[in-house]
């Protein structure tokens, strides 16, 4: 098996492959995590949010449309994504501990530790999981789910939820509530950022708010069904 990193586009079966779509936000992501090591305060956080907007949308797709196909088509499809189902897990508990920590210190190891997850995460799939799949399936199949994993990214959402199942069906009962409350967030979070003096003061407040429905809505107990033992979360 050939790493994806060592193939070209045409070899990972085209731009609409789901190989090549996978790989590209890869090779964003390591480019974002350098930025994030090289940088602090204000700067950081900014690095921060982007590393977020790409890799949440990224994961819950993956865990929606990819990974049920490689279990579907590998033998030991159920292990292989369990580990990398484990990482995107530890992700979210990181994410969170992030948010809430003031400390320097802690949040620099926090911040080591959630780059040491995230390049792991990246060498399992690149290096294991999807050569095993291209092995698996044909060129055809991987350019139906590069259409199919782009569509749930780009409507994904935006922010850690660690309670949430890392399976459908619960993965997928909450995309809708959390994608429309996340997203709105992000708006208001770019008026709190960027507004005038009394926008930002309203926003900042709305966004508060929705991330306590987002709490609610993250404990709703269908959106646990499928959830494996190993990354179950009170």
């Amino acid at each position: 098996m050939r790493s994806l990193a060592d193939q070209t586009v045409a070899e990972l079966g085209g731009t609409w492959s789901i190989l090549n779509r996978q790989k590209r936000d890869h090779v964003l992501l390591e480019e974002l995590l350098q930025q994030l090591e090289a940088t602090s305060g204000a700067e950081q956080d900014a690095v921060l949010n982007r590393i977020a907007r790409l890799v949440f949308p990224h994961a819950f797709a993956e865990e929606s449309v990819l990974w049920p196909e490689l279990r579907r088509v590998l033998p030991d499809g159920d292990a292989l994504t369990l580990q990398v189902e484990k990482e995107h897990q530890e992700v979210n508990e990181l994410w969170v501990a992030l948010e809430k920590e003031t400390s320097p210190s802690q949040r620099r190891l926090l911040i080591d530790r959630l780059a040491a997850v995230l390049r792991e995460d990246v060498r399992d799939e690149e290096d294991v999981l999807l050569p095993r799949f291209q092995d698996a399936v044909d060129v055809r199949r991987l350019r139906q789910l590069g259409v199919a994993w782009e569509a749930v990214r780009r409507t994904a959402p935006t922010r850690p939820h660690p309670v949430v199942s890392r399976r459908p069906p619960g993965n997928a009962l909450a995309a809708l509530p959390l994608t429309v409350l996340d997203r709105s967030r992000d708006v208001l979070d770019r008026v709190a950022q960027d507004g005038p003096e009394q926008a930002r003061v309203q926003a900042s407040a709305a966004s508060r708010t929705l991330a306590r429905a987002a709490g609610r809505v993250e404990h709703w107990a269908p959106l646990r069904r499928g959830e494996r033992p190993e990354t179950h979360r009170d």
